[in-house]
């Protein structure tokens, strides 16, 4: 037995092979997120050819889901500081495998906007529920890049799903994506309950007569000696936890990082949902289109493996700033390139790789800037107002299409989101004048 706060020596320890294998299992959850979000891109144009819908209704879809991410986020991502990440996990599961079995069964626009909102409750609290635990679970020197990892999930599950639904489609109608989405979904459900324990973390903050016995059990499997008895947690734990996100010493990381994760995810949806109706409208096939996405998801993926290796040698804001003004650049240049398919493809790969390294650069900042009683409230919080509001992107696109704008001007306006994300993060910054490339953690 030792008297070492576990906390401590998960910090100083170097990463055990349990460690990175939960890591690895939460970037699985993220790329299952990936790909239950544009389930409904690679779906649309099948969509839209099967039931005549216009562009602004089908913009009405791509956003309704968001609405669903935005309370599954609040609702759910608190509920992870109350009963745990990965109690919380596993709700999420069955709730997203529900919503996209439902989806595969809609046969009208409102019931199909009704399991998407269904689907997006689980998709909320799941990405609040993941980026708490890895941040619990891995020590101080790796903590960035494995948020970072976590967080470029995202487009991997895009990649992996985005070319399986493509094969899918050519021989098979688009239901299929979702029912793909759907038994995935149900596949994670016994391996995260088998290999993601709750994070030692959250036990010490919570406390409980069970949780000795539980950060042991952990800590044994990580290589490390047991504890006599529980440390005091750190902080108090609210008793309402999105309530501690106002205190004093937090409300100006909550606003500014609300501000940027809204207006910059904006820009982000922007792409990644309307790429695939573009591109079938200049003339491809939507298998082709599928692929086009693809490509922006692998420059996504890129994108959060770069900024991950850069956090050790470049301030974490810096990096996000850059990513976001890049993508401003990128995304107006999507909009007026045309021709050829690999054109296309190059430039969405480009701009995939920027606005996603934006996305998850800002969940490595939330998870450096809350501490443990309020982190996944944080991000749940934070990813709740961004989505929530970021649902208008898809539609209002939709809108300024059918209103007759050009592709040049709706990409012009809809870029302006991560200029406003960068601003956001250079306020941030300067209330902390001290920053380092690696920042320990609370």
């Amino acid at each position: 037995m030792m008297e070492q706060d576990p906390r401590s020596v998960i910090d100083r320890a170097p990463m055990s092979a349990f460690q990175w294998g939960v890591i690895a299992i939460m970037v699985g959850l993220n790329a299952l997120d990936g790909f239950d979000v544009l389930s409904i891109s690679f779906a649309s144009p099948g969509i839209a050819a099967a039931w005549h819908v216009d562009r602004a209704a089908l913009g009405f879809v791509l956003s309704i889901e968001l609405i669903g991410m935005s309370a599954g986020s609040f609702l759910l991502g608190g509920l992870a500081d109350v009963v745990g990440r990965r109690s919380t996990i596993l709700i999420c599961l069955c709730v997203m495998a529900l919503g996209m079995f439902g989806a595969s069964s809609a046969h009208g626009i409102v019931t199909l906007s009704l399991w998407r909102i269904v689907t997006g409750l689980g998709i909320g609290g799941m990405l609040a529920s993941t980026n708490a635990a890895v941040a619990e679970v891995s020590n101080a020197h790796r903590r960035h890049l494995a948020v970072v990892l976590m967080a470029g999930g995202y487009p991997v599950g895009a990649i992996i799903g985005g070319s399986i639904s493509g094969m899918l489609l050519k021989h098979y109608d688009w239901p299929i994506v979702f029912q793909f989405g759907a038994v995935v979904s149900l596949l994670f459900i016994p391996l995260a309950a088998w290999r993601a324990p709750e994070s030692i973390s959250f036990l010490v903050q919570r406390g409980g007569a069970a949780a000795l016995a539980k950060v042991n059990a952990t800590l044994a499997r990580m290589g490390h000696a047991a504890i006599k008895a529980l440390p005091p947690p750190l902080e108090r734990a609210p008793s309402f936890p999105i309530a501690g996100l106002f205190a004093p010493a937090l409300i100006r990381s909550t606003i500014f990082l609300t501000i940027a994760y809204l207006a910059h995810i904006m820009t982000f949806y922007f792409i990644l949902k309307w790429i695939p109706k573009i591109v079938v409208d200049m003339g491809f096939a939507p298998s082709s289109a599928a692929g086009v996405l693809v490509w922006a998801n692998v420059g996504g993926a890129a994108g959060s493996l770069l900024l991950g290796l850069l956090t050790a040698r470049i301030a974490l804001s810096h990096l996000a700033i850059g990513a976001m003004l890049i993508s401003v650049l990128l995304v107006v240049l999507f909009g007026r390139v045309g021709g050829s398919l690999s054109n296309l493809a190059l430039i969405a790969g480009f701009a995939g790789f920027f606005t996603n390294a934006g996305v998850v650069s800002l969940y490595a900042l939330i998870a450096r800037e809350f501490p443990v009683a309020v982190r996944a409230s944080a991000t749940g919080f934070v990813i709740a107002v961004g989505r929530g509001g970021s649902a208008l992107a898809p539609a209002a696109a939709g809108l300024l299409f059918a209103a007759g704008y050009g592709l040049p001007s709706v990409a012009m306006l809809m870029a302006m989101g991560s200029l406003v994300g960068a601003a956001a993060i250079l306020l941030l910054m300067w209330g902390s004048p001290n920053e380092q490339p690696l920042m320990m953690p609370q």
